[in-house]
């Protein structure tokens, strides 16, 4: 069976290490915001291009810090509006909701999966504030237009890049003279390090990205009780601190992230290149390092057949995702709006094996069962 993900070997090559960073943090009984995470908080935020890093608990959290952040800087206010990709997973619009902020959903380009820039300008009102954009499935969205569309309506830019890690824009960086990377082509980027993403934990995790100094001292703040020193509270905060164990953890893979995104690369290529079926839609994607595949999309228009086809042929895959947002239970009360191409996609994705330690047989092999399908 050649399985979706495979965590336990994914982290294998990380053992030792692992073992020795968690030895390192019992001998030195310290176990909550310690050197492990000042250090990976430093790593961070140079790999990703920014002067901040904060580390919270998970990519959630991560969202709704700064939303709150911003709240607490008077940027933002209960009843605002937030534009959001009506495409993407539930936790986007849960930390809106969860911030007393109200998502406005735009459709997506289909090409891209992410939400399309040319819609955002008819959905933005007096109350519009801040543009939510998700690099979803590790393919980062359009920030040019998104920025440009910000900045001509004085708007907030969020990256919710927990499946980005380490995706590349066309967008240089002066100061450095390289190409910006996700979580620094914002006022602010939220991240996930749930085991699954391309920078796994091993356990629940997240941090968040900015260059600006006061947002970041709030959000250090928030995610310690509103608290900059002990005992003595200054805001009303939260407990959401990455945890001292995981952040050592992120720091023995964190100078693997290159290595791995490119090796993703290399296997979406292959499929791309390789997989001639008129049955399957296949994503777009134009070679560059603007896409990590966190996930690799298809569509399709008999999921289940196809799904239960691969399955019989001991291949894995899973559905990213097989609900839209808005049609969820939970969000009931947006159950009566309409995206047909949001809905489309939810019913007809397909997410096949990708990952650091895919083998070339598995995927051959893989490619040779989808187009005989």
């Amino acid at each position: 069976m050649i399985k979706f993900l495979d965590l336990h070997k994914i982290n294998l090559p990380y053992h030792d290490e692992f073992q020795s960073k968690l030895k390192s943090v019992l001998d030195k009984g310290w176990f909550i915001l310690g050197n492990e995470v000042s250090t990976f908080e430093s790593n961070f935020a140079t790999y990703c291009g920014t002067k901040y890093c904060i580390g919270v608990a998970n990519g959630l959290d991560a969202l709704v810090l700064i939303f709150k952040a911003y709240m607490e800087l008077g940027l933002l206010q209960k009843g605002d509006q937030i534009i959001v990709p009506a495409n993407t997973y539930i936790a986007s619009i849960l930390s809106i909701i969860n911030s007393d902020l109200i998502p406005v959903f735009v459709e997506p380009d289909e090409s891209s999966f992410n939400i399309d820039a040319n819609l955002i300008q008819e959905k933005i009102t007096v109350k519009t504030k801040a543009i939510l954009a998700v690099h979803l499935y590790g393919q980062l969205a359009s920030m040019e237009k998104i920025n440009a569309i910000a900045k001509s309506n004085n708007l907030l830019v969020i990256e919710d890049a927990a499946q980005a890690h380490g995706a590349i824009s066309s967008i240089p960086n002066f100061v450095e003279g390289e190409f910006k990377k996700a979580g620094n082509l914002s006022d602010a980027g939220a991240f996930s390090f749930y085991p699954g993403k391309n920078l796994g934990a091993l356990g629940d995790a997240g941090a968040i990205t900015t260059n600006d100094e006061m947002l970041a001292k709030t959000l250090f703040s928030l995610r310690n009780y509103g608290s900059e020193k002990k005992y003595y509270n200054e805001i009303i905060g939260f407990n959401s601190r990455l945890d001292e164990l995981q952040a050592s953890f992120l720091n023995v893979k964190l100078p693997f992230l290159n290595d791995e995104n490119i090796y993703r690369q290399s296997i979406a290529k292959r499929y791309i290149l390789e997989i001639k079926n008129d049955k399957i839609k296949l994503p777009q994607w134009n070679l560059s390092n603007n896409h990590v595949f966190h996930l690799f999309v298809i569509r399709t228009k008999n999921r289940q057949h196809l799904q239960d086809y691969l399955l019989e042929n001991n291949i894995e895959t899973l559905i990213h995702y097989p609900v839209a947002p808005h049609k969820q239970k939970a969000l009931f009360m947006f159950n009566n709006l309409s995206f047909p191409i949001t809905e489309s996609i939810h019913n007809e994705v397909l997410s096949l094996p990708i990952s650091p330690i895919i083998s070339k047989v598995e995927v051959d092999y893989i490619i040779k069962i989808l187009n005989q399908y």
